[in-house]
């Protein structure tokens, strides 16, 4: 009789030993999938700040290409371009030598200078795209927002609430007063560039453009 008590005990040990290894498994397993979880998100915003990084790069190379048109202030619609805007055949500016290639006035600078651009951004930011504007409220300035896709988070069993929430944080801020909105779906920054004027008007009808 005791023997079968004594028995009885111990496959009651043991099963309460399995059972207690069961629940530590799938503890560790919650915890190691709440790890992974975090390492996908902070690589995900990492990415995005990637990208936001390569967005500010390529306004500055726009910036510099502005300053560097004699009259880019007379030529605000050769920059100007709206949201998947095609591209044709443009005059080679192209700069050799501290000179342009051929002879090029403002106006062709500056449509050389946008269609570079954009191939720019369409090849460095994924399903990038780019739309430069004016200023509503200085003239003297060009608006521009870049936009691109985040993949990562397109991924199947995530649903548009997550995905809308997770955008947000990185959508462009201080956008009430510009004249476009970041397409649905993307992730969009925006920054303004000044406009400068070199060439001046001068005596006889000529144009004087300082170094």
């Amino acid at each position: 009789m005791h023997l079968k008590n004594l028995s009885g005990r111990i496959h009651q040990q043991r099963g309460v030993s399995l059972l207690e290894s069961l629940v530590a498994i799938v503890v560790m397993a919650l915890g190691i999938l709440g790890i992974l979880g975090v390492q996908m998100r902070t690589l995900a915003d990492t990415q995005t700040s990637v990208r936001r990084a390569q967005a500010i790069r390529l306004i500055e190379d726009l910036s510099e290409r502005i300053k560097s048109n004699p009259n880019a202030l007379g030529s605000t619609s050769g920059y100007t371009s709206a949201w998947a805007a095609s591209l044709g055949t443009v005059k080679d500016c192209a700069i050799t030598t501290g000179f342009p290639s051929s002879s090029c006035n403002a106006a062709e600078i500056a449509a050389y200078d946008r269609d570079r651009w954009i191939r720019s951004v369409r090849a460095n930011l994924p399903l990038g795209d780019a739309n430069v504007f004016v200023s509503p409220t200085d003239v003297r300035q060009l608006g521009v927002m870049l936009s691109w896709r985040e993949n990562e988070r397109e991924r199947q069993g995530d649903s548009a609430t997550d995905t809308n929430a997770y955008k947000a944080i990185f959508a462009p801020a201080n956008t009430a007063s510009a004249a476009v909105s970041c397409p649905s779906g993307s992730i969009c920054h925006l920054q303004y560039i000044s406009l400068t004027q070199r060439c001046l008007p001068y005596a006889g009808g000529l144009v004087y453009c300082p170094d």
